[in-house]
């Protein structure tokens, strides 16, 4: 459970960006449930509490529970509490998630994943603010604005009879769809710089003297497919091994497992023997055919892309980050070669 103070404000000055915070103002002062979607790592439960503090009810708790965390049978006793005896464990009677947010704000991360049996009383809580804690035939009552979020496409679940199409519809009163990072234009330099800052400032270091062009390339050229939470994470894992901190961030760690430069032909060990791939065509003998420029280039980037997929044991990030490309740039060369795509 989490009872949050004053959240931090969003940081991002793109246009889609802007438009999502102008849409969540708008929303905030609103009595009704609010779905977030967006993507991992989009920053859902940071919208989710900006719309709690700008509500009527920001000086009321906001609390948290992540659906996916729990088993169904701990998620409703989570969400709705227990009455004593009503499983094994249960040796006194304890609240849940709702009867916490009284008079504030529930927000419901991984909505997804609730069952279906919790998706049947979480429209009841939600539809007319009752429910009955489990093992009890007491109903309560309470005053809780709902937020919802995930980063599965609900209707398509509803369509397909995996998630309660009138629990969508109760929840969908408005739709909050936080745009991706790749989406966000200068945002990703903004929030490198921001996250530079600050962990520099953890450090304890005096200031932090800004990134290398190659490594302002490096930021803007990556896809980020884990979003914010992805770029935060590199951006303090490379100032952290920054050799010279005195001097301009010269690389980059995006991939964590990537091997160091003095270590790049070197697999990194794992159990059972590195399988064979065999390179299609003329790449096998290392030897570009002659007389046909296009095709000596298609068989030599067929060899370079079978030597990093064996020498990683086929994990692509690494094999895209040996060949110093991002992982979409890998993708798409390695399409161009159909057999190392069934290898």
């Amino acid at each position: 459970m989490a009872i949050s103070p004053t959240p931090p404000t969003p940081l991002g000055e793109s246009a889609a960006f802007l438009d999502m915070l102008a849409h969540v103002s708008r929303l905030a002062p609103l009595d009704r449930p609010v779905l977030v979607v967006g993507e991992r790592g989009t920053g859902k439960e940071l919208i989710a509490a900006r719309l709690a503090y700008l509500s009527p009810r920001w000086d009321r708790p906001f609390v948290t529970l992540n659906c996916a965390a729990l088993a169904e049978t701990l998620l409703d006793s989570e969400l709705f509490g227990h009455e004593a005896g009503a499983f094994t464990s249960a040796s006194r009677r304890r609240a849940g998630r709702f009867e916490s947010a009284d008079g504030g704000t529930l927000f419901l991360d991984e909505i997804a994943t609730a069952s279906f049996a919790v998706q049947e009383k979480l429209l009841r809580a939600i539809e007319y603010g009752s429910f009955a804690r489990v093992g009890g035939n007491e109903t309560l009552s309470v005053d809780v604005r709902v937020i919802a979020a995930t980063n599965a496409d609900l209707p398509a679940l509803a369509e397909a009879g995996r998630f309660r199409p009138d629990l969508l519809d109760r929840l969908a009163f408005d739709v909050v769809r936080l745009p991706p990072l790749r989406a966000r234009g200068g945002d990703i330099v903004l929030l490198a710089q921001h996250f530079a800052a600050r962990m520099t400032a953890a450090l304890g270091r005096a200031y932090f003297p800004g990134f290398a062009p190659a490594a302002l390339a490096a930021l803007t050229a990556y896809p980020w497919p884990g979003n914010v939470r992805e770029l935060r994470n590199a951006v303090e894992r490379s100032v952290c091994r920054a050799e010279h901190p005195e001097r301009e961030l010269a690389e980059v760690v995006i991939d964590p497992f990537a091997p160091p430069p003095g270590q790049a032909d070197v697999p990194r060990p794992l159990a059972g023997p590195a399988p064979a791939i065999a390179p299609p065509d003329d790449a096998a003998s290392g030897e570009a055919p002659s007389g046909d420029l296009r095709a000596a280039l298609h068989a030599l980037e067929a060899r370079l892309l079978a030597e990093a997929l064996a020498a990683t044991r086929f994990n692509q990030r690494r094999a895209a980050a040996r060949l110093g490309l991002s992982y979409d740039q890998f993708r798409q060369h390695l399409r161009h070669h159909p057999a190392l795509l069934r290898a």
